[in-house]
């Protein structure tokens, strides 16, 4: 060992000696730190809008940024907006029309929901009944006077209007005047940077709902608000089962209610910490964050159980407390700290990561893995000595002191047999690891990517579990994903997908509004969402249009400046500008047109169901088309372009969780043994772990998303403890002069019990969050699970051969046996 292992094995001897010696001076100034964080709790935010901040920074998202910036005026009120979605057999009869604008003279009644307009099929019937019913009470009137005939007579008058087909569903029947579902919009008018339209719709949405019909109430609020829901619904239902599971094997693992009270307190400790810091940093707890504290618990349990454990087997040698705790102390020091870098590492990946919340994660989870062995590494084993001696001094008994396993235990036999198949052929054991793990990551390689909405909503049919959950666990009921549903079901144009195309001109020549309408005719699969084929848009071109049908003068001058009949002006568009512009009837002129005129916005409706990548693609294909030059944004190409950094994320992430792992392990055991080949011998199982997990994603059907894809680094973060406590126990056995097979033994039989019941109870504790509303934190809790189980199968199973190898190459023996060792 050279002089920098020597100074850090002194080091960490009187680090120990200090909890030895001092515990109380220990217990007491960590107690005092817990009281600080506590305070910092009380100051941690939730965030509701579960996509926000994965776009910051994103040139997409500015380009769309700069578009809202050009095209709106600081000073003038936003346009929001409450869709209520009308499901039933024919909501198009009298009766279901009434009961729509009975909701909607209930809603404009309340002058705190901020009513500007609604339009919807019951306000075009009414208006067509009596064209001067222009409030919801005067709508409601015109339908109730009519007879049932003259509303269908009204349907049918609708029928060719584009603006009644756009919210009626494809099953909509003219003939009969009948449609099983309807879109009507409630246009809000709210200041600008308004900010409590979750209040707004929620308040809707409990008017709809006295209704006697399926009325349902969508818009962002709305889903922000079950978003939040979701995050307390989850931490509900997933923490009090991770508690029960965790006081389960905890009793098992520990055996004495004194310990387990400890072990226990300490994990409490490591939250307060966590979410402390959390609060201090001003860092907002989001869906990604309740991983965090299964993840915190997850290693403080290892820790925990290993140090009692550790303790225990130098207390059966017959050695007092002090002594004891002094053994363990030193011997797991290392390793804890070693586990706690890999750990950092691991987990800390994450921060590389362009997306915010996932840098978030990385951050507060590498942050909370250094709380974890502050709090475990030093608290634990003073407070354990000061309660042993309490005990001692008042005489109450241990009810458990025992290690977990031992070499004639049957688990110890268990665990001791990858030793006896590993010793006979190991270069032939790693060969075929090896290629295994190449191929399951090969296979892997095509594991889908994925950033939706829909992942951080709870799913359309509630699992069946849900029902038999208890007050005041049970989950609230969420519409949001059914409405989404039902939506995509019945409408061929999706009512809330759209894609803006951003168009630099200047756009004064005669042929600039032609070549800004030319490419709609004909546009891509996505984007042909109208009657013949064309695209479905709304710009200036469509303003113009829809101003001249209500306007006769403009009409008659857009006639005159129209050279080939198109309804299209191809001259003097300076003066057709100014006139639309000068009309007080036509608002939206200004933001579809520049007021230099030299930029334009044309926002496209895209296919219902069709996926992120083929509208962003079409989109650029698109823009291509266009004469000028071109930009497609909007919401789903930026949850495209989303998309693509999240499977950058992941690997880039993986990359530096391995490199940077296998480069501090080859330093420290190369500084602390002389041995640095077994930082390699260490990384081997967990590439392999992590092989087969990227596997299994692709097996299952499991994609890469806003969670998963972190999983693939905090995989290496987590695993690599297993192989890092045996290695370090067993270079402790080896350096007595055992021999590598007596070493594994007496590694696998001890440590290896540890070990067991730590992965026993990360694993389900973990795997709880599979019970969590949302299908992203039940993905994530269940591949979590998967990899603690194959990094601690692998490194029992995988170390071994290893380290046989390593033991060969040290001692210059052949890598490779004789034919009959084989």
């Amino acid at each position: 060992m050279g002089r920098a292992g020597q100074w850090v094995e002194a080091t960490v001897e009187r680090l120990n000696e200090l909890i030895v010696t001092r515990p109380r001076t220990v217990v007491a100034l960590f107690l005092v730190v817990t009281a600080v964080f506590a305070g910092g709790m009380t100051a941690v935010e939730t965030q509701t809008d579960a996509t926000e901040g994965f776009s910051e920074d994103l040139p997409e998202q500015e380009a769309l940024d700069a578009i809202e910036t050009e095209f709106e005026d600081p000073f003038a009120t936003d346009e929001e907006t409450t869709q209520l979605i009308h499901d039933g057999t024919n909501v198009l009869d009298r009766e279901e029309l009434l009961t729509m604008l009975r909701l909607l003279e209930r809603v404009d009644e309340r002058d705190d929901l901020r009513v500007a307009s609604a339009n919807g099929p019951a306000t075009l019937v009414a208006q067509t009944i009596d064209p001067t019913a222009d409030t919801p009470t005067a709508q409601r009137r015109a339908v109730q006077s009519a007879t049932d005939t003259e509303v269908r007579r009204a349907v049918r008058g609708l029928a060719e209007s584009q603006r009644f087909a756009a919210v009626v569903s494809d099953d909509f029947n003219p003939n009969d005047a009948t449609a099983s579902t309807t879109v009507t919009v409630i246009t809000h008018d709210v200041p600008q940077g308004f900010d409590d339209l979750q209040g707004i719709q929620t308040d809707i949405k409990t008017l709809a709902e006295d209704e006697p019909a399926d009325i349902r109430t969508f818009g962002s609020g709305i889903i922000n608000a079950e978003t939040g829901n979701i995050i307390a619904d989850s931490l509900l239902i997933v923490m009090p089962i991770v508690v029960l599971l965790l006081l389960g094997f905890l009793a098992v693992a520990y055996r004495d209610p004194i310990d387990l009270a400890l072990g226990l307190f300490a994990l409490l400790m490591t939250i307060i910490w966590t979410f402390g810091f959390l609060g201090f940093t001003g860092i907002p707890f989001d869906q990604q964050q309740i991983t965090v504290p299964v993840l915190l618990l997850a290693v403080g349990v290892d820790f925990g159980i290993h140090f009692v454990n550790r303790y225990r087997e130098e207390t059966v040698k017959g050695y007092d407390a002090v002594p004891a705790m002094r053994i363990a102390a030193n011997q797991l020091a290392i390793a804890f700290v070693i586990v706690t870098v890999t750990a950092v590492f691991g987990f800390g990946a994450n921060v590389a990561s362009d997306l915010e919340p996932i840098r978030n994660l990385g951050l507060v989870s590498a942050v909370g893995i250094v709380f974890t062995f502050l709090i475990f590494g030093l608290f634990l084993p003073a407070a354990k000595l000061e309660l042993d001696r309490l005990r001692e001094r008042y005489g109450v008994p241990e009810f458990g002191s025992t290690p977990i396993a031992s070499e004639g235990s049957a688990l110890g036999r268990l665990l001791s047999v990858s030793v006896t198949v590993g010793r006979r052929a190991p270069a032939l054991f790693v060969v075929v690891l090896l290629v295994a793990s190449a191929g399951m990551g090969a296979y892997g390689a095509g594991v889908d990517t994925t950033f939706e909405q829909e992942d951080f909503l709870p799913p359309e049919e509630e699992p069946g579990y849900v029902e038999y959950i208890p007050e005041p666990f049970a989950p609230g009921e969420y519409t949001v994903t059914s409405t989404l549903g039902l939506l995509e079901d019945n409408f061929e144009a999706s009512q809330d997908a759209s894609l803006t195309m951003f168009v630099e001109g200047p756009f004064e020549a005669d042929h600039a509004l032609e070549a800004l309408a030319a490419p709609n005719d004909d546009p891509p699969g996505t984007l042909a969402v109208g009657d013949g084929g064309e695209a479905e848009t709304t710009s200036i071109v469509t303003v113009i249009r829809s101003h001249a049908r209500s306007d006769p003068e403009f009409a008659a001058l857009v006639a005159r400046n129209d050279r080939d009949g198109n309804g299209i002006p191809d001259r003097n568009l300076d003066r057709i500008y100014d006139a639309l512009l000068e009309s007080p009837a036509e608002p939206r002129a200004s933001q579809y047109l520049t007021d230099d005129r030299r930029g334009a916005q044309i926002e496209y409706t895209v296919e219902s169901g069709a996926t992120q990548e083929e509208i962003a693609a079409d989109g650029a294909e698109q823009a291509s088309r266009f004469r000028y030059a071109a930009t497609a944004t909007g919401q789903i190409v930026i949850f495209d372009a989303i998309t693509a950094i999240i499977f950058e994320s992941a690997i880039q992430g993986l990359f530096l969780a391995v490199v940077l792992t296998g480069v501090f392990l080859v330093v420290t055991y190369g500084i602390l043994e002389g041995m640095p080949l077994l930082g390699i011998v260490n990384v081997f199982p967990i590439t392999v772990a992590v092989a087969s997990l990227v596997g299994t994603m692709r097996l299952f059907g499991l994609p890469l998303n806003a969670l998963t894809a972190t999983i693939l680094s905090i995989a290496i973060g987590i695993g690599i403890a297993y192989s890092v406590h045996i290695t370090a126990r067993f270079i402790d056995e080896y350096k007595e002069g055992d021999d590598v097979a007596t070493a594994l033994r007496t590694t696998l039989t001890g440590t290896g019990g540890a070990l067991t019941g730590s992965m026993l109870t990360t694993a389900l504790g973990t795997g709880a969050l599979g019970l969590a509303i949302t299908p992203v934190l039940g993905n994530f809790g269940l591949l979590i699970a998967l990899s603690v189980l194959y990094s601690f199968g692998l490194s029992v199973v995988a170390l071994p051969p290893a380290l046989f190898l390593w033991d060969r190459y040290q001692t210059g023996a052949p890598l490779v046996g004789r034919a009959r060792d084989l």
